[in-house]
């Protein structure tokens, strides 16, 4: 990043809501207590999917791994900014930042491809239940689960190069709570067109193909679901899918509002919604799963009862 005008930028300035210090304090206390539900809730049900044999599926698996997600997306990010609501100066290491959009963009990014493989899951579940245990095995979810990583991996190392590649020309003032690509995209000096590019397929890629194959083994699931002869046979073949609908619903429903809607005058409003989007629908997910599955409350009751003892 040096030239002839340029300077090194050695840090970012993060100016989250920083006109609005008593918004600050609250979103302070409601973030750190959204932030403890999502470390409790989503370790809880990773504890619970080793310890209860029953919960040794497939679904199950990938749910683990959906909370893994959930607790270090939200970790990458939401400690240094809870300092940062009660900070003057708000700031964050040039290599801090690299770490921080490397793994939200990873994590974010795996959560899209995880939430297609699910979908498979239960394409498989509903639609060829008697082959179910032989497709759905061991090595094949783990590849499954793999494969998630790996795409999260390399779209986000691609991203990340090429946008801490640019130069700043000393602007190093992100309009934003955390280290997101577009906010830094935005303190570039030089032509972005590449980057623009490469995230455009990206979006192709890992975004839009994740929801058509979503889409596709939930048409197959509709088909199958309404050729059962009972309405008993209905409800438990939907109520076998009904929690992974629920999420996929609100993370890709929450996605597409906050990058469709018009941009708001005042900035402020925009950041909000990106910051819930990130802390709530981590939040959310391991409340719907426990809700919506008889596994789960199961193996929660019969914990409390252990610990009762």
């Amino acid at each position: 990043m040096n030239g002839g005008n340029e300077s090194i930028v050695l840090e970012f300035l993060l100016l989250g809501l920083s006109k609005h210090p008593k918004i600050e304090i609250f979103l302070f206390v409601l973030c750190l207590g959204i932030y403890l539900v999502i470390l409790l809730g989503n370790s809880y049900l990773i504890i619970l999917s080793i310890v209860d044999s029953n919960l040794h599926t497939p679904m199950y698996f990938f749910l683990s791994n959906l909370s893994f997600i959930d607790i270090f997306g939200t970790s990458s990010c939401v400690p240094l900014m809870l300092v940062n609501f009660l900070s003057v100066r708000k700031t964050i290491s040039f290599a801090g930042c690299a770490l921080q959009m490397y793994l939200t963009h990873a994590l974010g990014t795996t959560e899209c491809v995880l939430l297609a493989m699910m979908a498979y899951d239960r394409y498989v579940a509903i639609c060829n239940p008697l082959r179910y245990t032989i497709i759905m095995n061991t090595r094949v979810c783990v590849q499954l689960a793999a494969v998630s990583w790996i795409v999260g991996t390399i779209n986000s190392l691609v991203q990340t190069i090429l946008a801490l590649r640019l130069s700043f020309c000393g602007n190093n003032i992100i309009d934003h709570f955390f280290c997101e690509i577009l906010a830094l995209l935005k303190l570039a000096c030089v032509d972005i067109s590449l980057n623009n590019f490469v995230m455009m397929v990206a979006v192709v890629l890992v975004t839009m193909t994740p929801v058509l194959l979503i889409l596709i083994s939930y048409m197959f699931i509709l088909a199958t679901i309404l050729r059962l002869n009972s309405a008993e046979g209905r409800k438990k073949a939907f109520s076998t899918c009904s929690a992974h609908l629920a999420v996929v619903i609100i993370f890709y429903g929450t996605l597409l509002f906050m990058y469709s809607k018009p941009k708001a005058k005042d900035s402020d409003s925009d950041k909000v919604i990106a910051l819930f989007y990130a802390a709530v629908t981590s939040m959310l997910n391991p409340i719907i799963y426990s809700l919506r599955n008889n596994e789960v409350k199961a193996a929660v009751k019969k914990g409390l009862i252990h610990s009762n003892f």
